[in-house]
């Protein structure tokens, strides 16, 4: 049987035939594949699209592989619209244990402290451009790059009412009211939620597609507390390495998860208006 112009290339690359191809689920803007081989491990791949660059995926995880000690899959070829890596065994499904496991390496990836605010260079969120312009104040980079960034982005989408624009834009003039300089920038992965961590067992085995740069750690925080309802556990051996301050719950998380869902705003539509709407009439605006 003659092989596909995708295994053909893989074949170049590897230098070994693929078997097969076998398409696995959450890939919401690339195609995403198991590769077996005859005589090696199994790879995954990701095909993607002219507007999602892979060679940035591979830079993020190559970073989080070599500066913590989070298990992100080992790349073993990136181009534009080809991305592979190391298959990590595992399931979506985290038990009491798993989580408390995720909580101890997420608080050993955000000891990582970096030189600025931001990145060396741009990242994606999803689908999404992430500017990472690097910045000494963590407040003037969460308003500029952030919250007003990804509500202007919102607003061109048309997903975003321009009321809800306008307020938004005057919480960001408030900032200093809510929010706190941390003691250093911290590594975040970024887009923590159940679809990018895989687990065996009592333990998370891998940890993918992140959104990359140095942040508050309680962004990381904010943005698991959306979507996923991760236990107490996890929090709790978080917060036995970081402690996590009781305002992080009262006031930051709320102003936190407005970058998130302001960005399934663009790529989801108007559902999550609901919870902005609530964060903003809870700070009155």
């Amino acid at each position: 049987m003659s092989e596909t112009p995708l295994q053909e290339r893989i074949h170049k690359i590897m230098h070994e035939a693929p078997l097969r191809l076998q398409a696995l689920s959450g890939g919401m803007i690339s195609q995403v594949y198991r590769v077996d081989f005859a005589g090696s491990p199994p790879l995954v791949l990701k095909t993607g699209q002219d507007s999602h660059d892979l060679r940035i995926e591979a830079y993020m995880l190559r970073r989080l592989g070599d500066e913590t000690g989070l298990p992100a899959p080992r790349v073993v070829h990136a181009e534009a619209d080809l991305l592979l890596m190391e298959h990590i065994a595992g399931s979506h499904d985290l038990n009491a244990a798993s989580q408390r496991h995720l909580g101890r390496l997420l608080a050993g990836c955000h000891q990582a402290r970096g030189p600025a605010y931001g990145l060396e260079r741009d990242t994606l969120i999803g689908p999404l451009h992430q500017p990472n312009a690097p910045g000494s104040s963590w407040i003037a980079f969460f308003r500029e790059h952030r919250l007003c960034y990804m509500c202007e982005r919102a607003r061109h989408s048309r997903r975003l009412p321009a009321h809800f624009a306008s307020r938004l834009t005057r919480l960001a003039e408030d900032l200093e009211r809510y929010l706190i300089e941390p003691d250093h920038p911290a590594l975040i992965h970024g887009d923590i939620w159940r679809t990018n961590i895989l687990a065996r067992g009592d333990r998370v085995s891998g940890i993918i597609d992140p959104a990359l740069y140095y942040a508050h750690n309680e962004m990381e925080l904010a943005y698991m507390t959306l979507f996923d309802g991760f236990d107490e556990g996890l929090y709790a051996a978080y917060g036995e390495i970081i402690p996590i301050d009781a305002d992080f719950w009262g006031t930051r998380q709320h102003i936190y998860s407005l970058y998130p869902l302001l960005v399934h705003v663009i790529i989801f539509g108007e559902k999550y208006l609901p919870p902005i709407n609530e964060r903003l009439k809870r700070f009155g605006y």
